[in-house]
């Protein structure tokens, strides 16, 4: 554990909690360092910049339940902040400490585990959760007992033979827009007879207290080689995603755009997206390649271009004010050796046309 970087990291997030206005309820706080000790030149890029990580969490245990393979983070109404791991549990974590406060198994219907992706908390604590194995989007109460049935989801985006979309390639990411009244699900890979590279977005709508219901759908195109593991809303409607990708003997590529789907071709009725103009796709701007974060002395145990980077998969939204973002992301270490569970503190400009 590299204690500097964790107070650091706590920190800013508290900052941003105190700044925070709807976001108020979010990530882990701590002032024992402050600002003056910051590492100077800490931007990734004239949008983004990095205050500090955290492996406080990496290689351990809770209650008998190995702490990592994080998929999602998401600010919890009781100011803790929720972690999803793939392997079908949800922790709750100290907002000053990061350590765990709380696990909960998840299981479907039948009692069978998840491979669960993707987490929102809805306004009455319900907490949102995708699984890949279908896909499917499931409603958890705070003690992790399944709520009711999943929310319907479009025959093409089922894993095959039952749609088009590959085993492991589905709802990685989910966010609730602010208001919550739109639920937005996205897709990690390209379904059979899509173009290489764009990923579907799937949107759900709810008015006067209804139960969520499939709306408009769009495609989003990944830069070469990469996929979505997270997609978040933003207080102005637009979207952070993270691309990421993996080579072996080279590390990872991690990039944090700005989306705008509110142009983009609702494309629940277009069978396939080609790419060749048929359809508007969500427009994007690059944020931040993370592989250009400073390092701030962090290691790595296997090669990566930057030793800061890993397995990046789950990000949250802790704190809104003056146009800028305190944004938390998580790598999901895989449970292997030679991957570590890291939590990163952002700071990101809104201030970007897409």
């Amino acid at each position: 554990m590299r204690l500097r970087s964790l107070r650091t990291l706590l920190a800013t997030v508290t900052a941003g909690l105190a700044a925070a206005t709807t976001l108020a309820a979010a990530g882990p706080a701590n002032a024992n360092l402050s600002k003056g000790n910051l590492p100077k030149g800490n931007a990734c890029s004239p949008a983004v910049s990095i205050d500090g990580f955290s492996d406080a969490l990496d290689k351990t245990t809770y209650e008998g339940t190995f702490v990592g393979n994080f998929s999602a983070l998401a600010p919890n109404g009781d100011g803790s902040l929720l972690a999803l791991s793939d392997r079908s549990a949800l922790f709750s974590l100290d907002r000053r400490t990061l350590a765990p406060k709380g696990v909960v198994p998840l299981a479907d219907e039948k009692g069978a585990a998840l491979d669960s992706e993707g987490l929102a908390v809805d306004s009455d604590g319900t907490r949102l959760i995708t699984s890949e194995t279908e896909p499917s989007v499931r409603r958890y109460d705070r003690d992790g007992h399944l709520l009711g049935g999943g929310l319907p989801v479009p025959d093409a985006l089922k894993v095959a033979p039952a749609g088009r979309a590959t085993v492991n390639q589905t709802f990685e990411g989910l966010t609730l827009y602010p208001g919550g009244r739109t639920l937005l699900a996205s897709m990690e890979g390209a379904l059979s007879g899509d173009a290489a590279g764009i990923v579907r977005f799937q949107t759900w709508d709810r008015r006067h207290g209804q139960e969520f219901r499939l709306s408009a759908q769009y495609g989003y195109r990944t830069d070469s080689g990469l996929g979505v593991p997270e997609v978040q809303a933003t207080p102005d409607g637009r979207l952070l995603v993270l691309e990421r990708g993996f080579t072996a003997g080279v590390g990872n590529t991690v990039r944090l755009y700005l989306a705008d789907p509110r142009r983009a071709t609702d494309t629940s009725g277009v069978e396939n997206l080609t790419g060749q103009g048929d359809v508007r796709l969500i427009r994007k701007t690059l944020l931040a390649d993370l592989v250009t974060c400073p390092t701030l002395g962090a290691t790595a145990r296997q090669p990566q271009p930057n030793p800061l980077l890993d397995n990046i998969e789950g990000m949250a939204i802790t704190g809104w004010a003056k146009g800028r973002l305190k944004v938390l992301l998580v790598s999901d270490d895989n449970q292997n050796a030679v991957q570590t569970t890291r939590f990163y503190s952002l700071r990101v400009s809104l201030r970007v046309r897409v």
